[in-house]
């Protein structure tokens, strides 16, 4: 007789698809904040339609799949991040510009600034950033996800839920990504 395996948790793929829907919507809020703060207005934040930057999501995933190794050495963990997240802020940088000849940042008025992709300034914000994640932001919302949401959710829901949001944000990308591609390009 076939014994049959009740899923009892969600698999490491659908962990880390919901860390980065949580953080890429954190990412999101804070920058719409900063806008808040510094236009005085809401000013639409990001390149989807939705409430994500997904470049904070992805940013997150590389913490918790790669650098969680330098937790205990907050001076490596702060290198490192600092060094990895500004080529990725770079690259994002330049394949989006490529892409749909347009900038979502510049930092050519900032100090010590790389063709206005990247600068000094967020190099050490992106490093400080990735110690106050690894050591302090994932552990309390991991406990606190787990304790007093996922735990009440059955599996089948979560695993549902989380499906139906990866299939919301890939179709804003797309949607998007059609609605920034320049006239002269289609």
């Amino acid at each position: 007789m076939k014994e049959i395996h009740k899923k009892v948790r969600l698999s490491k793929l659908e962990n880390y698809l919901l860390y980065f829907f949580i953080y890429a919507f954190l990412g999101w809020f804070f920058e719409t904040l900063y806008g808040i703060y510094t236009h005085g207005h809401f000013v639409k934040r990001g390149f989807l339609f939705g409430p994500i930057c997904p470049i904070y999501g992805y940013g997150a995933l590389i913490l918790l799949i790669f650098l969680r190794k330098y937790q205990k050495s907050s001076i490596k963990l702060f290198f490192v991040s600092s060094i990895i997240f500004s080529a990725l802020e770079y690259f994002v940088s330049f394949a989006m510009e490529g892409a749909f000849m347009a900038k979502w940042w510049d930092y050519t008025n900032s100090f010590f600034n790389l063709n206005g992709r990247i600068s000094i300034a967020y190099s050490f914000i992106w490093g400080i950033a990735a110690i106050l994640f690894i050591n302090h932001l994932h552990p309390f919302i991991k406990r606190n996800l787990n304790k007093k949401i996922i735990k009440n959710i059955p599996i089948v829901i979560q695993s549902l839920i989380i499906k139906f949001i990866f299939f919301i944000y890939f179709i804003d990308t797309v949607l998007s990504w059609i609605s920034h591609i320049p006239a002269k390009q289609i």
